[in-house]
């Protein structure tokens, strides 16, 4: 489990492409400085399992259901990425909960400044968009954020100067792909709830059950 504050910023150090999968190799400095075989460090959000490391980088594989979800593939030779050692069991919860399992990928539209802060706006599927409420939490590119605004076809969120300076998040561009993970409360909750109300949760079904 991850709490989406970044750590590092890491450089691709190589990348060995299969038919549908790859070896990542990257280079690092904090996150390897305790690293084990088979500890879990996310790249941009990505939860990946460690198979070979050093004190200067390490490699892990990427199967293909990874390779579909996320934007791993578009990595090269050189590209920077987000990383964060899994919470340790004494660690602070400095973001929210985040499990490193990528729901999807969403779309930068803008990225427009205000102030000391950056707007950026992605756009996203339904199926992203469902479990996102304004204020609540998601993960873009492994970085816990608030989200500020929710609209049908995507969502903003307003980057202060430390998390500009501390992730890669304002150096993607319109157009460029980013991770997305919801908040994992939402999809267990709508787990849960399903069978009591199949075809849908509506505010009538929320007051009659004492939640409005």
């Amino acid at each position: 489990m991850f709490t989406g504050i970044v750590e590092e910023i890491g450089t691709v150090q190589s990348i060995q492409t299969g038919s549908a999968a790859c070896v990542l190799t990257v280079a690092a400095e904090t996150v390897t400085a305790d690293v084990h075989i088979g500890d879990s460090i996310a790249v941009n959000g990505t939860c990946l399992t460690v198979c070979r490391a050093d004190a200067h980088c390490f490699s892990a594989d990427v199967m293909p259901e990874t390779m579909r979800r996320t934007n791993l593939g578009a990595l090269k030779r050189g590209s920077k990425v987000n990383l964060e050692r899994a919470m340790p069991a004494n660690g602070r919860f400095g973001g929210h909960i985040v499990s490193g399992h990528i729901d999807g990928t969403g779309t930068v539209k803008e990225l427009k400044p205000e102030g000391n802060a950056v707007w950026v706006t992605v756009a996203a599927g339904a199926e992203i968009l469902r479990y996102l409420v304004e204020k609540g939490s998601v993960a873009i590119d492994g970085i816990s954020l608030t989200v500020a605004r929710v609209s049908e076809r995507g969502f903003a969120v307003s980057v202060i100067p430390h998390t500009a300076k501390e992730t890669i998040l304002l150096s993607r561009k319109p157009g460029d792909a980013v991770n997305l993970e919801c908040d994992i409360i939402a999809k267990y909750t709508e787990k849960l709830l399903r069978p009591a109300k199949p075809d849908g949760i509506s505010a009538e079904f929320l007051m009659q059950h004492g939640f409005l």
